[in-house]
């Protein structure tokens, strides 16, 4: 999983505030971990997060390629309206300033069966796809709905070859505007908690609806559902069966209170 490991602070309509450890890369592959299969983020932190390789991970979770650097790492400041869509954000890039470069050299030195790129600035996602589009390895991607039209407009050419791709309404909105949908093998739209879409080619094949319940945190939920897909389909899941555990293990991710951030 290519993309941020970062501190995160969100904000909630009725005065909440919590500061997690976030990033788009660390969720994916958590929730990959713990449904079983082998994930390794590709992530750059600062000193600020030096306790992470410290902390009690699932066994399948190989931090061997989050690199620590001199610095703050990575930092968003996210507002969340009353429908828990985001509102508001902030970042400060930080050490992630260094993943393009440090994601490209993991690509020539690993093998790895599958690679997921988290679209997020500031990671030049034209030149990561790119090169896996020459590598022919299989690769899936998603996006964030506050760089979504520039991140899309950058994987344009990328975006048939992906096995999957991983959107929420308003993203999805963004996509169809920019890319024909039915030349995509695979669309997974989320949309808060209301029913996640399946499309195969453009055409719905499934739809699953989540389960009500209380929301604690809303950070890491959709990454959830990503990796928890994406871990499901490798150990040859069908893709109905995969976006059932998907959409469990995402509500059972909001009823958490996420990973809290300890200063070092």
């Amino acid at each position: 999983m290519i993309g941020n490991i970062s501190i995160d602070t969100t904000r909630y309509p009725d005065g909440r505030t919590n500061m997690l450890i976030g990033g788009a890369a660390l969720h994916v592959a958590l929730a990959a971990a713990r449904a079983g299969t082998t994930a390794r983020p590709i992530a750059v932190i600062g000193g600020d997060l030096a306790r992470l390789h410290a902390r009690p991970w699932p066994e399948k979770l190989d931090l061997s390629h989050v690199s620590a650097v001199a610095g703050a790492s990575c930092r968003f400041d996210i507002t969340y309206g009353t429908d828990a869509q985001v509102i508001g954000l902030t970042a400060a890039y930080g050490s992630a300033a260094a993943l393009t470069t440090h994601a490209l050299d993991a690509l020539d030195q690993s093998d790895d069966d599958h690679w997921h790129v988290c679209c997020r600035r500031p990671l030049d996602v034209g030149n990561i796809l790119e090169r896996l589009v020459m590598a022919g390895h299989p690769f899936s991607l998603d996006f964030h709905l506050a760089s979504a039209a520039e991140q899309i407009h950058a994987a344009k050419n990328a975006l048939p070859h992906a096995g999957a791709v991983f959107v929420n309404a308003a993203e999805y909105r963004l996509l169809d505007d920019l890319v024909a949908v039915n030349e995509l093998a695979t669309v997974v739209i989320s949309d808060g908690p209301r029913a996640v879409t399946l499309l195969r080619h453009g055409s719905a094949i499934n739809t699953e609806l989540p389960r009500r319940s209380p929301v604690t945190e809303v950070t890491g939920a959709g990454d959830t559902l990503t990796g928890t897909f994406l871990a499901r389909v490798l150990q040859g899941a069908a893709e109905q069966e995969a976006l059932a555990s998907a959409v469990t293990a995402a509500t059972h991710q909001a009823r958490d209170p996420g990973l809290p951030y300890e200063s070092p």
